[in-house]
């Protein structure tokens, strides 16, 4: 081992370890022998470790039509693997032993959190970087291979919980009377143990499992929560399934918390102060939250080492525009009360729009996407470029669609209607809509949705009715989101009846192919994708796809769990640079060309005159300006910015919205799909164009060291201390890496002038959101 010491030592990567420091990093690494043609990488695979070759040779090699074409060659003390730890993307070519080769694996969570902490390693992993993106920008067949293995990457999303580390997540999901659970060990995924203990607070609690397609079932007596979570426990320790010995062998329990108002828009680690809030939400949800915050609190009593993750089913939709979820009251009842839209089912949302994504290889923050979960309780979510923009679900989840029970969308007056005519008490009302009205209510037959089927076969009047209203509701709202979306790419149909009943599906989606929806009949009436599976329904003359998903809300807490977890090791990195000031740059509004709009507007051949510099390198400012004309009014004299680019861009603010009577949505710069157009006024003619206003999105640039410094890729989203006049904490920061660009993070002129915000002034990082 003294001998591989010296021969790592003797590695520009490591020359800056000390030995003790080396003996770590093998300590937490492996060494493993490859067999000759044996594959080490494999495309599109993600990156797990860093490959350092103590012996023998490799290949880095793709798959073309003609066969296997050579794109490199590794030998001793070569590194492999490198780039997809330091972009996230996945593996852009097949690496395979020569001959038979040893190697040292350094786990990805080893690599971000000793060699990345390494000032010399981090600087001969920032050239790298730094020289292999740069190369990359003018080789259209590398992008192209990245592009690829991203559309054969086997879990873009994560959805298939692989983990580096073998990891074991229980999670638990408290009802008003009930606690479901899960257990996932990522080692043996396929091995999944499920379960409930109903009835809770009455004489006749039991608990019921199934493991291994064998089903168990025990009496618990009159149980609490606290009781119920011990029961879990017990079962999962027990001899007979030999799943852990001991309950600290889980390396953590995910929580479904239903409401985190809005403050919580992902997943926390839960501590003091999550908990207080848990408790503060609990009037919005008075079945949920409490029982939920008992077994959370009877989980950390009896498991301390444990982390306890909280995954809220508001938290999805807390991205909403105030457009979107306010109501029409007066707006104090907003500020002091907190009377707006949540929405619900939010995990269920998300991971079905995740599977959409995956299944037809697209990116998730690309997409525009309409999810139906419709089952006894029943909602609809827009989803546009991987955020909740509306949800039929409102403060509570009585509002939207006809469910089971819930009555859904109704005028207002009809509670005072009731109150006053009636006499009813508002207990009685409550009491009428939640538990007596929908599909019960209308068909007087059943809240089963199967029932009414049944019974609409048979003739019956009413039951047919119910049926038709409740799809209309559904093609209403499939409507107003399309509308709302600027388009459609995906439509996704899950919940009980949303993947058991073809009937609903295909009335729901009936006389809207002239909004790109169609259905195929055949394929509509035989889907039924297993869990994990997806049914594409959609005629091939759709031009949006149609499909069918089993939601799995376990499965996405666990996945949010593990990225939590997996977040912690960059925020531990992060806090190790919170000293580090990123400068403020305040972005006022601009407009760059393309070659085309340019000739339109200047002249054929015209050359823009470069004024001066901006911070980015190779950015500048001319003295060109243009004025924008909207359907409401126009902003004079908006300078433009060089070099030209392939499509024109023009960012606003969100005055500059209003003044030109426009919406432009909230995207990073260059993602124009589905953005308005505007009229551009210049000194030789006007140009129309039909696409490209957008508000940019507060971002960070950063260069390969900057984002190795802190342990970030491209892409990640991240949140920002801002210290001005006042202290404000920027969430929602992209990061964009590029080998050009200068430490700065940018926000718009409005949110400046909100928060007294000057250019010049610094902030700081805090931690990460989200990864790709």
């Amino acid at each position: 081992m003294q001998d591989l010491n010296n021969f790592l030592s003797e590695l520009p990567l490591f020359r800056s370890f000390s030995t003790a420091q080396l003996e770590t990093l093998k300590e937490k690494s492996e060494l493993k022998t490859y067999a000759p043609c044996e594959t080490i990488i494999k495309f599109g695979q993600p990156g797990k470790f860093l490959g350092i070759i103590i012996d023998g040779k490799a290949e880095a090699v793709i798959t073309e039509e003609t066969g296997k074409r050579r794109l490199g060659l590794n030998k001793r003390g070569d590194v492999i693997g490198e780039m997809s730890l330091l972009t996230g993307e996945p593996t852009s070519a097949d690496v395979i032993a020569l001959e038979k080769c040893q190697l040292l694996l350094i786990p990805q969570d080893v690599f971000s959190t000793v060699l990345v902490a390494n000032p010399g390693a981090m600087m001969v992993l920032a050239r790298t970087l730094t020289e292999r993106l740069r190369n990359r920008q003018t080789d259209e067949e590398a992008q192209a291979r990245v592009g690829h293995a991203w559309e054969i990457t086997p879990d873009p999303y994560g959805l298939q919980l692989s983990t580096v580390k073998p990891a074991k997540i229980l999670v638990l999901n408290c009802g008003s009377s009930s606690l479901k659970y899960s257990y996932f060990d990522t080692a043996q995924i396929s091995e999944r143990l499920e379960g409930e203990v109903d009835r809770i607070g009455l004489e006749n609690s039991r608990i019921t499992s199934s493991y291994k397609k064998v089903e168990r079932c025990r009496e618990l007596g009159a149980v609490g929560y606290r009781e119920a979570f011990e029961a879990v426990i017990d079962l999962i320790t027990s001899r007979d399934l030999n799943i852990i010995a001991d309950p600290n062998q889980l390396t953590a329990v995910g929580h479904r918390v239903v409401h985190g108002g809005d403050k919580y828009s992902s997943a926390v680690v839960i501590n003091e102060d999550v908990l207080r809030d848990i408790r503060r939400y609990s009037s919005l949800a008075p079945l949920h939250n409490p029982p939920g915050l008992m077994t959370i609190e009877a989980s950390m009593k009896l498991l301390p080492k444990v982390p306890q993750i909280a995954v809220f089913d508001t938290g999805f939709h807390q991205k909403m525009p105030p457009h979107a979820f306010l109501y029409g009251i007066p707006y104090d009842l907003y500020e002091k009360d907190g009377i707006r839209r949540y929405g619900f089912h939010g995990i269920s949302h998300n991971y079905v729009a995740l599977q959409a994504a995956a299944h037809l290889k697209r990116k998730f923050r690309e997409m525009r996407i309409i999810t139906c979960h419709l089952g006894n309780g029943a909602s609809i979510c827009a989803i546009d470029h991987g955020r909740s923009i509306d949800t039929s679900m409102g403060l509570t989840p009585l509002e939207g669609l006809i469910m089971g029970s819930r009555s859904g969308d109704i005028d207002p007056s009809i509670v005072t209607y009731l109150c006053r005519e009636k006499g009813l008490s508002i207990q009685e009302v409550e009491d009428i809509l939640n538990r007596r009205s929908g599909l019960k209510g209308l068909s007087g037959v059943s809240s089963d949705f199967r029932d009414l089927e049944e019974a609409a076969n048979r003739g019956n009047s009413r039951a047919i009715l119910t049926i038709q209203t409740f799809c209309y509701r559904i093609r209403k709202y499939i409507g107003s989101y399309i509308a709302a979306l600027g388009g459609l790419d995906a439509l996704v149909f899950t919940g009980g009846i949303g993947g058991g009943s073809a009937w609903a599906r295909g009335l729901a989606c009936q006389g809207l192919a002239y909004m790109g929806i169609q259905v195929n009949d055949i394929l509509n009436r035989t889907a039924s994708p297993r869990s994990g599976e997806v049914a594409d329904i959609s005629d091939e003359r759709s031009q949006a796809k149609v499909l069918v998903i089993p939601t799995d809300e376990a499965r996405m807490i666990a996945r949010e769990t593990i990225r939590i977890l997996e977040y912690q090791n960059v925020d531990r990195v992060i806090k190790g640079q919170q000293e580090r000031p990123i400068p403020i740059e305040v972005s006022a509004h601009h407009v760059h060309l393309s070659r085309g709009d340019l000739d339109t507007i200047f002249g054929v051949g015209y050359e823009l005159t470069r004024q001066s510099d901006l911070s980015q390198p190779g950015q500048y400012t001319c003295a060109e300006k243009v004025n924008l004309v909207g359907p409401r009014g126009i902003v004079q004299r908006v300078r433009i910015l060089g070099p030209l680019r392939k499509q024109s861009q023009i960012e606003v603010s969100k005055t500059e919205e209003i003044m030109l009577g426009i919406k432009a949505p909230i995207r990073p710069s260059g993602d124009l799909d589905g953005s308005p157009g505007i009229r551009l006024e210049g000194q030789k003619g006007n140009c129309d164009i039909s696409e490209g206003v957008i508000c940019a999105l507060r971002h960070i640039h950063m260069a390969p060291e900057d984002a190795l410094s802190f342990s970030l890729r491209d892409g990640d989203i991240v949140m920002v201390r801002v210290i001005g006049e006042r202290t404000l904490i920027f969430g929602d920061v992209l990061v964009r890496v590029n080998p050009d660009f200068r430490l700065a993070m940018h926000i718009d002129t409005d949110e400046a002038n909100a928060a007294s915000i000057k250019t010049g002034i610094e902030g700081y990082m805090i931690g990460v959101q989200d990864r790709k």
